[in-house]
């Protein structure tokens, strides 16, 4: 049994350390005492039904703190999953929270080996390596989707860690233990294992905006859209993954991510990095004027998170749509149960779906739901095959 702390409790350090607590003593470090009292009291801070269940079904060996010198001091490593927001300003992630947990981690912690899980530039690992002298910092980059982080933790599609300490491979392994099947651990360098990340969310970015595409095509031409992605998908070396048309894609990682990656490709020929950024702009363009050609009077947005299954409305492709059509002085009303204000961009917020249903005249939904059944006529979406 390993001593584990893990520093943040989003969705990759809560997964992470709910994961790792059946078989290891892991501590949750948080500046937040709001979700370390609920880590204490078994609820989950996020929105994942697998770690809810969890946290009623699995005996865990899980405590939180506030306090730094009681996470550090007996850690055999110390996993840094700390947000790491897109700065547009300074055109780089703003790691300010990692460099200061690891700066605090290895002041008070002289053995632990210091796993970086947030997503950072490339380069940033051997860089902050250098400043602290050390090999202690390595990078394992993790492949999660909202909701559903502890089941991709649990069957994970690989194992990745960065980095030339020998005890990178020690961590390799506490990961592939805890894994419910067997996937591939690869060892590489800490600057390729963040490289690695960076290409894996932009190519997924790229498939999203290249069916968004083919389906704007589609739409202008009165072709059946579904039918050419049917079509195109069949192909092996192309496949059905990420396929389904949407207004852009949105939420935690694809949009800073790329976002990041066309940065780190400054002073390096390149065309297709940009051209990802900047269809997905074009298609919430297409997406507003489209809608806006219904000369809708009040338009709805049905939800704001990401997909079914997540709290998450950062970066939401809805609400890059909702500020196009809103830009063009048309009534919008928003349907979001999990807000609490009032208001959302200075447009009414709706906790009733039936009020909400009967006062839109055209709603707009990233993807479809049973939930607006009823008032088909009136939903506009894009979703073909009704997945997320």
């Amino acid at each position: 049994m390993k001593n584990v702390t893990v520093v943040g409790t989003g969705y990759v350090g809560m997964s992470l350390a709910v994961l790792l607590a059946r078989d290891h003593k892991v501590t949750a470090l948080d500046i937040d005492a709001g979700r370390v009292e609920l880590v204490n009291n078994r609820r989950s801070p996020i929105y994942d039904a697998e770690i809810d269940r969890f946290f009623t079904s699995e005996t865990l060996t899980l405590n939180a703190t506030t306090s730094s010198e009681t996470a550090y001091t007996d850690a055999d490593f110390i996993v840094v999953a700390t947000p790491t927001n897109y700065d547009p300003e300074r055109n780089y992630f703003d790691t300010s929270t990692v460099e200061h947990v690891v700066r605090d981690a290895f002041a008070q912690n002289d053995k632990a080996l210091i796993v970086i899980k947030s997503t950072i530039p490339v380069g940033f690992t051997a860089k902050l390596r250098a400043e602290l002298n050390t090999d202690r910092v390595v990078f394992s980059p993790e492949f999660l989707r909202e909701g559903q982080a502890l089941k991709d933790n649990l069957y994970p599609s690989r194992i990745i860690v960065g980095g030339e300490h020998p005890r990178a491979a020690e961590f390799g392994t506490v990961l592939l233990e805890a894994a419910q099947n067997s996937p591939q651990v690869l060892f590489t360098g800490e600057t390729e294992a963040e490289a690695i990340k960076l290409f894996a969310n932009t190519y997924l970015a790229m498939r999203v905006a290249y069916f968004n595409e083919l389906d704007t095509y589609a739409a202008m031409h009165g072709l059946d859209s579904q039918s050419i992605i049917n079509g195109v998908s069949l192909d092996p070396r192309i496949g059905e993954g990420y396929n389904n048309p949407s207004f852009g894609y949105g939420g935690y990682c694809l949009p800073k991510d790329t976002k990041q990656l066309l940065a780190n490709y400054d002073q390096v020929p390149q065309n297709l990095i940009h051209a990802i950024i900047e269809a997905n702009a074009t298609r919430k363009d297409f997406i507003a004027e489209d809608i806006l050609r219904r000369n809708p009077k009040r338009v709805g947005v049905y939800r704001l998170v990401m997909k079914a299954g997540s709290d998450n409305f950062r970066e939401s492709a809805i609400q890059g749509v909702m500020k196009r059509v809103k830009a063009k002085g048309v009534e919008m009303i928003v349907y979001e149960p999990e807000l609490t204000e009032d208001t959302f961009f200075r447009s009414p917020v709706y906790r009733d779906l039936e009020a909400f249903k009967r006062d839109a005249d055209v709603i707009i939904a990233n993807r479809r739901t049973e939930a607006l059944d009823d008032v088909a006529a009136k939903v506009y979406t894009r979703d073909l095959f009704g997945d997320s």
